[in-house]
């Protein structure tokens, strides 16, 4: 199949689901390019470049009117778009050659835990009934299929209301034992801080938040946390001890001692995630790290000390948590990677490496 035989994104976009690819690329003066285990490539060696109206057409092709409209005033536009063949979250932005249309290909169907190969102790967490529970990582980490199997196991066990708050709707969620209530932000809501103020007073139990990116979501995050609520959110950070450092520092310093107290007491536990590249070239590898709260934990954040958290992590393998270090060593003697390729994911920071069939 060539790309000149193409005349609509969905047909691009099945070539992608079909190859296991993770995002499609079109874009001026260059040809069709997908994300295939986490590298850029054409997806067809000899394929021409795109022309300025070719994109256009494209766009035009299965953009609706406010969208179109948006890309017209504002340069670009991010929402979610469906198909017969799934859901996928786009991006056209206007460039300097034209228009560039960028795809996530979303795996619709939601993954449990175990299908993902994450911890089993990872499990406690969604039992809690109130406090603070992050998954944190890079872009294409794989932080919303983490954060969709961890609501999906408190749907299976639980009979509670769940509210999710997106930008855009990534996994739709069928309920099981809960009920689910999930909103859009700039579809059904004007932002993450609207939506969370409102979900407050919806009666809920659990409370998921796409992206905790600014000081007013963050504080109602912690907030809720607070008053019986369990709140799961995502951000961009690597490690645990970033993400708290994160989480204090968008608050202004004069509130940095209340919001360290809080944390400490709400904070239920991180998940940082990456996906490495398998040493066969077919999928990524997941290798998380993981904090759970402990008094120690709880300590050391409420005494702003989280160069400490390391030394907390290699201590506390009871607890499920292991340095990077050691995982890495584990990994190598399995002949998982290379050593030459291990070394440049090394830190001085825990990691659990899972084999499993997680690509995103």
């Amino acid at each position: 199949m060539s790309a000149q035989l193409l005349r609509h994104v969905d047909e691009f976009l099945a070539v992608g689901q079909q190859a296991g690819a993770s995002d499609i690329h079109l874009g001026v003066n260059a040809p069709p390019i997908w994300r295939l285990h986490g590298t850029l490539r054409p997806i067809w060696p000899d394929a021409p470049r795109f022309k300025a109206e070719q994109t256009q057409r494209l766009a035009d092709a299965f953009l609706n009117d406010t969208q179109r409209e948006l890309v017209k005033e504002r340069g670009d536009a991010d929402f979610a778009y469906a198909n017969s063949k799934g859901r996928y979250r786009a991006s056209v932005v206007r460039q300097r050659l034209g228009l560039d249309i960028v795809f996530r290909i979303i795996n619709t169907r939601v993954r449990t835990m175990d299908e993902l190969g994450l911890p089993e102790h990872l499990k406690l967490l969604t039992r809690y009934h109130n406090g603070l529970i992050l998954v944190t990582g890079s872009v294409g980490s794989g932080k919303s299929t983490t954060l969709a199997a961890l609501v999906e196991q408190i749907n299976i066990e639980r009979r509670e209301h769940i509210i999710t708050l997106e930008d855009p709707i990534e996994y739709v969620l069928e309920p099981k034992g809960c009920h689910i209530t999930q909103r859009e932000v700039h579809t059904h809501t004007r932002s993450f801080g609207v939506a969370l103020r409102g979900a407050l007073r919806e009666d809920p139990d659990v409370i998921m938040i796409g992206e905790m990116r600014d000081l007013e979501t963050i504080s109602l995050a912690i907030t809720a946390s607070e008053t019986g609520h369990l709140v799961l959110g995502t951000l961009h950070t690597g490690t645990a001890s970033r993400t708290i450092d994160r989480l204090l520092d968008v608050f202004p310093v004069d509130q940095q001692d209340q919001i360290r107290i809080m944390v400490s007491e709400s904070l239920r536990g991180i998940i940082s995630q990456q996906l490495i590249p398998h040493v066969s070239g077919a999928g990524r590898v997941l290798a998380i790290e993981t904090l759970t709260n402990t008094p120690a934990v709880s300590n050391v954040i409420r005494e702003a000390k989280t160069f400490m958290l390391p030394g907390i992590i290699q201590t506390g393998r009871k607890q499920g948590m292991q340095l990077m270090d050691d995982c890495l060593i584990e990994v190598h003697a399995q002949g998982t990677r290379a050593v030459e390729e291990i070394s440049s994911f090394r830190s001085c920071h825990s990691f659990v490496l899972r084999h499993s069939s997680f690509v995103i």
